[in-house]
């Protein structure tokens, strides 16, 4: 695994060495809304935005479907329709302010979440990391419903604290909402402010994110794509998480919604290491640094996971690079960068609304996978020659 991470840390290097790309054919983009369109025939979402591009540009983008399953509902549109991201709410917002935090030097993540969080403490817990909340190695179970043993966040927040590991820190990897939910917790008492007004101030404005944001207003309703469903009628603007709700639509690990070209403007800093529309966001090496995987953390890096070659079948599809990055949320969405390939999806759906089709969630990862080996056969994977073998 240390040659692993090795590897990586050189990948991430290459992005300036990258020659270019061929343009795409039509036949290759027909692979892309193929991808797509089958979902919507097959009942497991409504609607769906695709955007596929390069750190400077953008190759493909497009709405599919409609935000309902009514014919006469509107068609969702890549720059204005605003989606709950569901679990990229650890990427886009969580993992991304701690980036910022530690740039600044006010967060380190190899020490103990007690130095900021002295309520969770005591055995173990004095030995779980700001690395281990990141790369879920806690301890902690995947999930726990607060929201039936709480009243109210306060409630929810001492609950969380009291809440056991249930393996070694630092063994092995298991993905959990506790870990972000802490995350989101330290945060806010670093900085002493709402998760947030801090994501807004740190992230979603220096990069351009002007329609990202927890808990959209009522004037923005009409924008928003329903994920749920409440005595037969659409949802619009409330995280589909309890847990969440519980939190005040603003946690951790849920209640960020965006749109496909806010989050295309995200996955371009990442492909530029760091580098917003404004200058430099983060250290470039802060960039490497979340992109190492630890000795123990699988395909786990800080915040994003990356391909499982043993996965049947993966998300990222089969052609994928190995140094790929990347999350999906519950509700149906999905973003993955490439800095081999200098290439992002993101493919936002509502599949959380009333599927027509049983297990959606399963059925919906091979639609994933056929449309992530559409969008890497738009560009080939292209290093200078004495780097290939590192690619």
């Amino acid at each position: 695994m240390a040659t692993r991470g090795m590897n990586r840390a050189a990948a991430v290097g290459l992005l300036g060495l990258l020659l270019g790309h061929a343009p795409a054919s039509a036949q290759q983009f027909a692979r892309l809304d193929a991808a797509v369109r089958e979902g919507i025939q097959k009942g497991l979402y409504p609607g769906a935005v695709v955007i596929v591009g390069r750190r400077d540009t953008l190759l493909y983008a497009r709405g599919y479907g409609h935000m309902t399953w009514s014919r006469t509902a509107q068609a969702p549109n890549p720059d204005s329709t605003l989606w709950d991201l569901a679990s990229i709410s650890k990427v886009v917002a969580t993992t991304s302010v701690i980036m910022r935090l530690v740039d600044a030097g006010l967060v380190d993540i190899e020490a103990p979440v007690g130095r900021y969080l002295p309520r969770f403490s005591g055995g173990d817990k004095d030995r779980v990391t700001v690395r281990m909340l990141l790369d879920h190695t806690s301890g902690l179970p995947a999930y726990v419903p607060f929201y039936q043993l709480a009243e109210s966040r306060e409630e929810a927040t001492g609950q969380l604290y009291a809440e056991p590991l249930r393996r070694e820190p630092g063994a092995s990897p298991e993905y959990s909402d506790l870990n972000a939910l802490l995350l989101g917790l330290l945060i806010e008492e670093v900085t002493g402010q709402r998760l947030d007004v801090v994501a807004e101030t740190n992230v979603f404005r220096p990069l351009g994110m002007e329609r990202t944001m927890y808990r959209p207003p009522a004037a923005l309703r009409r924008w928003v794509v329903p994920s749920s469903k409440w005595r037969g009628q659409p949802v619009r603007g409330e995280v589909n998480d309890q847990n969440a709700e519980r939190f005040g639509g603003v946690a951790g690990h849920a209640g960020v919604f965006s749109t496909g070209r806010d989050l295309a403007r995200y996955a371009q800093t990442w492909l530029r290491y760091g580098a917003g529309p404004n200058g430099q966001w983060v250290d470039s090496s802060t960039v490497r640094l979340f992109l190492t995987p630890g000795a123990r953390s699988g395909t786990r890096l800080l915040g994003w996971d990356s391909p499982d070659p043993t996965a049947t079948p993966s998300v990222f599809g089969k052609l994928i690079s190995p140094w790929a990055y990347g999350h999906t949320g519950w509700t149906g969405t999905e973003i993955w960068v490439d800095p081999v390939h200098d290439l992002f999806l993101v493919f936002l759906t509502n599949r959380s609304f009333d599927p027509k089709s049983r297990r959606s969630i399963e059925k919906l990862k091979v639609v994933r996978a056929q449309l992530s080996d559409a969008a890497v056969r738009l560009v080939p994977q292209v290093c200078r020659q004495e780097l290939v073998a590192r690619c």
